[in-house]
């Protein structure tokens, strides 16, 4: 028995999902698709599947057919990501599968930063911990200034971590940092943390792992969105 996963996209704008496996892990195909407004796509896991899911933005290919985003790029240059996970900010979910009727983890990071609003919704797993995870606000809109990403056109369209932003030891949990007691969250993770409780915020904020026994998944883009 593997998971399935549907992909919804509820924004008011094409949602182009990024998907990356773990080293060694079967890749889970298509590693990359273009999800219109209202669209939903179901992709089925391999066997004890792991990796990570995102969306890019604002993608478009220039005249040689190169493939780029705005939020969320790859750097493959093509629509599928094939290995390669995505150049933060971008809002992550990420999982590791059992298969087999075993348990299985996901979480909600912005530890690289955010750049959609993102809901993961378990449905018919059962455990204590099986519960619906994500970051389901606009941070984009209440982003510090010295965190915003913004477009060629002027709208931000990311907000970085804090991590990502500066590149501090103690920001990326790094050095003499590198430990639960060493390091804690900052006034920007703080922020992420205040408006997505649920989320990961920062390397050693990991009471946000959700665990679920024979469950599938919906992951959906801009879940607060009027869009049906």
């Amino acid at each position: 028995m593997s998971a399935t996963f549907t992909f919804v996209n509820k924004c008011e704008q094409t949602v182009w999902p990024g998907i990356s496996s773990n080293a060694g892990i079967a890749p889970l195909q298509p590693t990359g698709f273009a999800l219109q407004k209202g669209e939903a796509k179901v992709l089925t896991a391999p066997l004890s599947w792991g990796g990570q899911f995102w969306g890019r933005t604002h993608c478009s290919k220039d005249s040689d057919g190169k493939f780029t985003c705005d939020t969320g790029d790859c750097g493959s240059g093509k629509l599928e990501c094939a290995s390669a996970g995505p150049t933060p900010p971008a809002t992550l979910a990420e999982f590791t599968v059992s298969g087999n009727g075993g348990t299985d983890f996901f979480h909600v990071s912005l530890v690289g930063g955010y750049n959609l609003p993102t809901l993961v919704t378990p449905s018919g797993g059962s455990g204590n911990n099986c519960k619906s995870t994500g970051c389901t606000v606009d941070l984009n809109g209440r982003c510090p200034s010295a965190l915003k990403v913004v477009n060629s056109d002027g709208e931000v369209v990311a907000c970085k971590s804090a991590c990502v932003a500066f590149g501090q030891k103690e920001d990326c949990c790094r050095g003499v940092y590198d430990s639960r007691e060493t390091c804690k969250p900052s006034s920007y993770s703080q922020v992420f943390k205040t408006a997505c409780p649920r989320a990961s915020t920062y390397a050693y904020d990991d009471q946000t792992t959700f665990s679920c026994t024979r469950a599938d998944y919906r992951i959906t883009f801009c879940p607060l969105s009027n869009t049906r």
